[in-house]
């Protein structure tokens, strides 16, 4: 039987207006302790975004999300934020937030690669 891993993973989303509350799924990030793994997958739909919003500054949205890739790979270009642990930067980054880019609830499960894992539940829940 495979070495199964403990891993926990958040669905990044761009939220163009709070109050509607409408959003589009834009990646995850995805950690796990036991194999020091903090990574994420990011892509985002701008045409489903200018639907839901077109006066949408896109280049805002892209920079946001691309902070969190930064954090996940401790980027000096991160802040302050990156040079925290490893769990610690996965705690800060699925902390709730109101803002424009918002982050799902944790979920949990076993795997044998978390990168390969990362990989199916961005393809399955992100990408088109």
């Amino acid at each position: 039987m495979p070495d199964m891993h403990a891993y926990d993973y958040a669905i990044l989303r761009v939220v163009p207006s709070v109050e509607r509350e409408e959003f589009v799924n834009a990646g995850v990030i995805l950690h796990c302790p036991e194999l020091a793994f903090l990574d994420c997958r990011i892509e985002f739909d701008e045409v489903r975004l200018r639907g839901l919003c077109p006066d949408l500054d896109i280049a805002v949205v892209r920079s946001h999300l691309q902070a969190f890739s930064r954090i996940c790979t401790s980027d000096p270009e991160g802040g302050p934020i990156a040079r925290l642990s490893r769990s610690e930067r996965f705690a800060w980054q699925v902390a709730p937030r109101s803002t424009i880019i918002q982050v799902s609830p944790v979920h949990s499960g076993m795997c044998e690669s978390p990168g390969t894992t990362l990989d199916e539940i961005f393809r399955r829940l992100v990408r088109k």
